[in-house]
């Protein structure tokens, strides 16, 4: 037994150790490739073509950095990494026997693209916990949105804002208008499902309400903001 514990007590010294050095390289190194890429890649057909080009958030529109803040999480510059009040209310939902609602923020759903693989398990889910604390303590805000909007799915194959962005609309992410960022934003429940051009009803009037969310906004920053 002594051994046992012995290996585990090493075991779990090495994972913190290594996951950390792993969250610490991120931090200023760019995302090159994320487990979920690989996966799609090896459950692909040959036609299948992948398109990932990473760029520093100063490249990224203002419009689409607010567009998926208020798409995916508005409470994003507040919480440190954990939405209670969305966690609640999902489960009351879920409890209810309503269509099951996730609270996955932005920094939960960065942990998962970039450190993690799609599956719905407790101990992915555990996973996920630990690698979100991690990015919520070593990165800022502004670092896990840049690598947030340079990792996520945005199409069939499509990654990233600046691939997202020439895929849909044929320019670079930084000339996105705020029409064409809510629209990308729009599809980020299903982005192989959904198109961000030419839109369907769905679509469509998912993207009117989150420019509508954009506009009671406010003047968009990265800085905390005042309840």
């Amino acid at each position: 037994m002594k051994r046992v514990f012995r290996f585990l007590f090493k075991f779990i010294l090495w994972f913190i150790g290594l996951s950390v050095l792993w969250v610490l390289l991120y931090k200023f190194v760019p995302v090159a490739y994320t487990p979920l890429m690989a996966i799609r890649y090896f459950n692909a057909d040959d036609k299948y073509e992948e398109q990932h080009d990473w760029t520093p958030i100063e490249n990224i529109s203002a419009n689409l950095q607010l567009a998926v803040i208020c798409a995916e999480d508005q409470n994003f510059l507040n919480h440190s990494g954990f939405d209670r009040k969305a966690i609640e209310k999902a489960y009351e939902n879920n409890k209810k026997g309503k269509r099951i609602k996730g609270a996955s923020t932005i920094s939960q759903q960065t942990a998962k693209n970039v450190f993690l693989w799609p599956e719905r398990s407790w101990f992915r889910k555990g996973m996920e916990v630990w690698f979100t604390f991690l990015i919520e303590t070593l990165w800022s805000k502004e670092r896990i949105l840049e690598v947030y909007l340079n990792s996520i799915e945005m199409g069939n194959g499509v990654y990233g804002a600046e691939a997202a962005s020439n895929y849909w609309f044929h320019k670079s992410a930084k000339n996105l208008s705020r029409e064409q960022a809510a629209a990308i934003a729009a599809i980020l429940p299903n982005p192989r499902k959904y198109k961000a051009q030419p839109r369907s009803n769905y679509i469509e009037g998912r993207k009117n309400w989150i420019s509508r969310q954009m506009s009671n906004y406010g003047p968009f920053t990265l800085e905390k903001k005042k309840e």
